[in-house]
């Protein structure tokens, strides 16, 4: 499954991608409001690649990590996966391209591709509460938030967050 936009090609991520993966995945700053991230090690970031491509050949995955291409570079990443059967959406991309509308692109990208080829009309997605360039970037997708609530365990935090959780329901001409 390959997606592509104007600037971007969205492909199925694998361990081919593990320095590339690493350069933003284990750097504390540009995950520092992500749940599963940083990773700890390369070991650990190998696993999980590993893992999202013997994911992509099975007939139903339950989940999908994309990366994100742009000029050739891998420059982040953004999934969507089920949680009681609803698509939730996820996205990093690495701090040396934020700020240029990436994350943006590749989720509508995302989007549109799901709600065309498998009718997939609903997505979800979480956030930090503190993380404003997410939840903006919700927003700008349609998004609508729909709750807040506490719990919320980032990986490079000891502490509690609060998060929010932001839905659509979605057509390609939203």
């Amino acid at each position: 499954m390959e997606i592509t936009s104007e600037r971007l090609l969205i492909r199925p991520l694998g361990p081919e991608y593990l320095e590339t993966y690493n350069a933003y995945a284990m750097n504390v700053e540009n995950a520092r409001y992500m749940c599963f991230l940083p990773s700890e090690d390369e070991k650990e970031s190998l696993e999980f690649l590993k893992k999202a491509e013997a994911e992509w050949s099975k007939p139903d995955p339950e989940f999908y990590e994309f990366a994100i291409i742009h000029d050739g570079e891998h420059i982040g990443g953004i999934s969507v996966h089920m949680e009681n059967g609803k698509p939730v959406l996820g996205w990093i991309i690495n701090r040396e391209y934020w700020g240029r509308g990436f994350a943006y692109e590749s989720a509508k990208a995302v989007m549109d591709y799901f709600a065309e080829e498998m009718g997939i009309t609903y997505f979800c997605a979480y956030c930090d509460t503190r993380n404003t360039a997410s939840f903006r970037l919700m927003e700008k997708l349609g998004m609508k938030r729909v709750k807040e609530s506490g719990g919320r365990i980032n990986r490079s935090s000891p502490e509690e967050a609060f998060e929010y959780k932001y839905e659509i329901n979605y057509s390609k001409h939203s």
